[in-house]
């Protein structure tokens, strides 16, 4: 096993340097630069700078470089914590800016995966159990109804149901107002685990309603076969049949498809947070993109694509773990 997670390592050391690479050129890939989007942002509020002065910030910023000059800069600072300046959030470095939004996307978007999990497994057993019942017909007509409404068309019901049905004054957030800025304490985290059930429930039902089918359908393929017919006829009560051998055995795609699930997890994550004003790192991709500030930007895919590479590993050893008929080789 050691051996395997020294290679699934360095083949992720690997990936993050491609990843590194073609962000990097992607974001600079539409004409102009930081720069050019400032000028404009100045026209609009009616305050134009002159055409020294925008040379000289792209001169101060190096913008003018080569491009593999601009992103040599870039990553030579990654060893000492140093992942450049955020030149759309006046200077300030990006690290100052991320690692804080970073722990709350991944607190979300971790919950968000466990909570669709520990439902969707269950449900999708029970739906199997009383296949044609009207348990399997309620949770199949709610399944393909949330499978067909957008992350985001949810987020804008949530407002919608807070403001006119509940008179709500604040929208929005991961924790009250009084907290902002706060470090993170139990009073703050408390607060934001009361704020959590709105976005998880907005980022995780299409994923939820579509890991319940794929778990029914799982349940019913192995309890079809005839090592579970056997199970019954050695007068082993339904419940161990279903729970200790075809449970066990249907669980296993679901674990496997932990890779597919971030990355919709964070995609909805990036989406339903601009909606709902939520203080992770979606609004301010966004903000990172717009401006075409490649540092920020850059950054944040680097820790997403990091995320998605450390779960496939965690995924793939859990499998592993679970089946025995897996090996590590």
């Amino acid at each position: 096993m050691l051996s395997f997670v020294i290679r699934r390592l360095l083949l992720m050391i690997l990936m993050m340097i491609v990843i590194s690479m073609v962000s990097f050129v992607i974001i600079q890939l539409p004409p102009g630069d930081w720069v050019t989007s400032y000028a404009a942002h100045l026209r609009a509020i009616s305050s134009p700078a002159s055409e020294a002065t925008l040379e000289a910030l792209r001169e101060r910023y190096g913008l003018g470089e080569p491009v593999w000059r601009q992103y040599l800069f870039w990553v030579s600072g990654f060893p000492r914590g140093d992942f450049g300046i955020a030149m759309s959030m006046q200077d300030t470095p990006v690290a100052d800016l991320v690692l804080p939004r970073f722990g709350m996307s991944l607190l979300l978007s971790l919950s968000t995966l466990v909570v669709v999990l520990g439902l969707a497994i269950p449900f999708g057993i029970i739906a199997a159990v009383n296949r044609n019942g009207p348990i399997d017909y309620l949770f199949s007509t709610v399944a393909f109804f949330a499978l067909s409404i957008p992350s985001f068309i949810v987020a804008l019901g949530i407002l919608f149901i807070s403001v006119f049905y509940f008179g709500a004054v604040s929208i929005g957030g991961l924790y009250d107002a009084q907290y902002m800025g706060e470090p993170m304490n139990w009073a703050k985290f408390k607060s934001t685990l009361e704020h959590m059930p709105g976005p998880m429930l907005a980022i995780g039902l299409g994923g939820l309603a579509g890991t319940m089918r794929i778990m029914r359908g799982n349940m019913l393929d192995v309890l079809s076969q005839q090592f579970i017919e056997t199970a019954r006829a050695k007068g082993l009560r339904e419940r161990v049949v279903v729970v200790k051998h075809a449970a066990r055995l249907a669980v296993n795609p679901i674990i496997s498809r932990v890779g597919i699930h971030l990355p919709e997890i964070i995609g909805g994550e990036v989406i339903v947070s601009v909606i709902l004003g939520l203080p992770t790192l979606g609004p301010l991709f966004l903000r990172a993109v717009l401006a075409q500030d490649m540092y920020l930007a850059g950054t944040i895919i680097m820790l997403f694509a990091l995320i998605l590479l450390i779960g496939n590993l965690l995924a793939d050893l859990v499998l592993a773990w679970s089946d025995p008929r897996i090996t590590y080789n």
